[in-house]
């Protein structure tokens, strides 16, 4: 049993099968990836993963316990956290005032940005944002503007952010969108450096190969809403279904 345990999982949206019979197992303290080409089902998988979306049929349980259904603290107080294909951080607030939000939310189970001032004046909150941002080697950024950084600085701190929660689940969403080649390298030795220091499972949704077979254990391919193939990355490469998958042809 996997600590993320896929069962059966449909989902159709008007008369599109985005997923169709979707049966996936991630093991505890691995980096999974889930690959396919554009409309593949990916992302509707990972929003079935925090229950965003609902399954036709299926089940989706996290450490024994369903996610369908519940609010987003809810699945965040379950020990899953997501980062998104945009990094979704406050622009206008510093470095050291974005990481302290989730610090803040963990321990008030909300957050409203009214709450700033209350939140600045936690000395246990300021404590646990900067020893956060020591950990990711953002110290000497925590006054600046998180508007001003370049895109691996705001996936850094987002996923910094993320961390602060104490996930035991990560899931992270296409995390070198957009980067140029430097910032997508220093993210793969971010999260190598996660996945050693830290007891927690990687999920990854990711289209750059370079970055797959860099962290993942395990790969699942995805093709029409359909598992293809799960296996090793050395197994996976020239496998003649991902092959007919991503160019269309047999191998």
């Amino acid at each position: 049993m996997g600590i993320l345990e896929v069962k059966d999982v449909s989902k159709r949206f008007g008369g599109l099968k985005a997923l169709t019979d979707v049966n996936l197992s991630v093991a505890e303290n691995t980096v999974h990836a889930i690959i396919g080409p554009n409309g593949a089902g990916k992302s509707t998988l990972l929003n079935c993963f925090v229950g965003k979306l609902i399954p036709d049929t299926g089940s989706v349980m996290f450490d024994g316990e369903s996610v369908l259904g519940r609010a987003p603290y809810e699945i965040n107080q379950m020990g899953i956290s997501r980062v998104f294909q945009t990094p979704e951080i406050f622009g206008d607030l510093t470095v050291l005032e974005n990481m302290m939000i989730p610090c803040f939310a963990k321990r008030d189970g909300s957050f409203e940005l009214n709450a700033l001032p209350n939140m600045m004046g936690q000395k246990d909150i300021v404590e646990r944002a900067e020893e956060v941002l020591e950990d990711m080697n953002m110290a000497d950024k925590r006054h600046d503007h998180s508007a001003s950084m370049s895109r691996g600085d705001k996936r850094r701190l987002e996923i910094g952010m993320c961390l602060s929660q104490e996930p035991r689940l990560l899931l992270l969403d296409e995390p070198t969108a957009g980067m140029a080649r430097a910032d997508t390298n220093n993210t793969i030795d971010l999260l190598k450096e996660i996945r050693d220091r830290r007891n927690i499972t990687i999920a990854i949704i990711e289209h750059d190969m370079h970055v797959v077979f860099s962290l993942a254990e395990r790969i699942t391919v995805l093709a029409q809403g359909t598992p293809l193939v799960e296996d090793t990355p050395d197994n996976i490469k020239g496998h003649p279904k991902v092959r007919e998958a991503y160019l269309g042809e047999s191998a």
